[in-house]
């Protein structure tokens, strides 16, 4: 198999080097770091374009550009496979976007989103539904708290790990339908990132709180804590460390993971099967929590992207838990001008009265018939306006021919 490279950081340097132990070959790597072999390295972004050059792409997030961001959408676009970083940009709209190109193109975009293949994470989920349904060793569930390690805290590096680890929330406790966050240092906004604290509310009910923390080994520590105790699993940010596990009434155990190898057999699975991006979870075996989509990427973007507003407002965000697709753009776009052309029907009414009055008084015949036309003017937009609503139609008519 031959990979093209995007950019690079250390979790898709990881993944790359296990291609290469698998015996694949890097022929081309735009935006190359230091130390890469100049006959791959290229400027040249329209290579990974064709098929003939690599096979599918490697995207990393590290020196992230407007550049590198319009040469992913049209691979995109192109419906080239994609392995790419998580998050490559903290924008809900363009990660929604990169989604609705996906759907029309039929291409493979799947996001490094490897924790949720533990098995430690699925132990976890049936203990939690387990203690939700009555008969869980734990008892009652009372919250689960994640503490993520960071060695760099900064505004940028904090809303990454939200974005990461929101996916493992939404795997266990399910889509969050509200999000609070506050920043509790007492030095004001510009350092608040430093001792963030992240609360979501999901549809189990069960509170749960991300929290940045700093010291000990960089990594995520999940406690689900019960009324007669509580399971733990640590979750180092070094691949070489395997996970622990321990909980109330059960022995501890700990188990490697090789991430890299985890999500890239499911990468090549669903290449290999011409799957789309959607459909990548038809590699998991029964039973077990699927590979991530991009849609669940984006969604895990979201999530992070209301962070700052709930931060700026002092209260909490709901989230609406919306569809992003052609058709809801459309629509959404057809309420806002439909609302518009209203409110300027009503100002029509009253610009006409007012021309129609001073024409009557001053016998200006112009005036008069200008005034005169207005609800043939009301007419004509509002039916346009209706004409534009049967474009759906015929863009899906058209779309079935192809």
């Amino acid at each position: 198999m031959k990979f093209g490279m995007l950019g690079t950081d250390g979790r898709i340097a990881a993944v790359a080097a296990e291609a290469i132990r698998r015996g694949a070959v890097f022929s081309v790597v735009v935006d190359a770091p230091a130390g890469v072999s100049p006959e791959v390295a290229s400027t040249d972004g329209g290579s990974l374009l064709d098929p003939a050059v690599c096979d599918a792409v490697l995207v990393g997030a590290e020196g992230w550009s407007e550049a590198r961001a319009e040469l992913v959408r049209l691979l995109v676009q192109a419906g080239r496979p994609l392995l790419a970083s998580h998050p490559l940009e903290l924008s809900m709209l363009w990660a929604w976007e990169m989604e609705m190109i996906r759907r029309d193109a039929g291409g493979l975009l799947l996001p490094l989103c490897a924790e949720r293949l533990h098995p430690f994470i699925g132990r976890l989920k049936a203990v939690l539904e387990a203690s939700l349904a009555g008969s869980g060793p734990l008892g009652g569930v009372e919250s689960m708290l994640l503490e993520r390690r960071l060695g760099a805290r900064g505004r940028a590096d904090v809303l990454a790990a939200v974005a990461r680890d929101a996916d493992l929330v939404r795997v266990l406790t399910g889509d969050p339908a509200r999000l609070s966050a506050i920043g509790l240092s007492p030095e004001g906004p510009a350092a608040a990132w430093h001792a963030l604290v992240v609360a979501f509310t999901g549809p189990t009910s069960v509170p749960v709180r991300w929290q940045a923390a700093s010291g000990g080994e960089p990594g995520l520590r999940i406690a689900l804590v019960g009324d007669r105790g509580s399971a733990i699993v640590e979750i180092p940010d070094a691949g070489s460390r395997p996970w622990t596990w321990s909980a109330a009434g059960g022995a501890d155990d700990e188990q490697a993971f090789d991430a890299p190898a985890a999500i890239l057999d499911r990468f090549e699975a669903a290449w290999a099967a011409g799957a789309r991006g959607d459909d990548s979870s038809a590699a998991a075996a029964a039973g077990t929590i699927p590979a991530a989509t991009w849609a669940d990427a984006a969604r895990a973007i979201e999530l992070a992207d209301a962070v700052p507003r709930s931060l700026a407002r002092g209260r909490a965000v709901d989230l609406h838990q919306e569809e992003f697709s052609d058709l809801g753009t459309f629509r959404g776009t057809m309420a806002s001008l439909g609302c518009g052309i209203i409110l300027a029907a009503l100002l029509l009414v009253v610009l006409a009265t007012l021309v129609g009055g001073v024409a009557h008084e001053f016998g200006w015949g112009f005036g008069g018939w200008l005034a005169g036309t207005w609800p043939f003017v009301a007419l004509a937009a509002l039916g346009g306006f209706l004409v534009l609503q049967l474009l759906p139609l015929l863009v899906a008519g058209s779309r079935r021919h192809e």
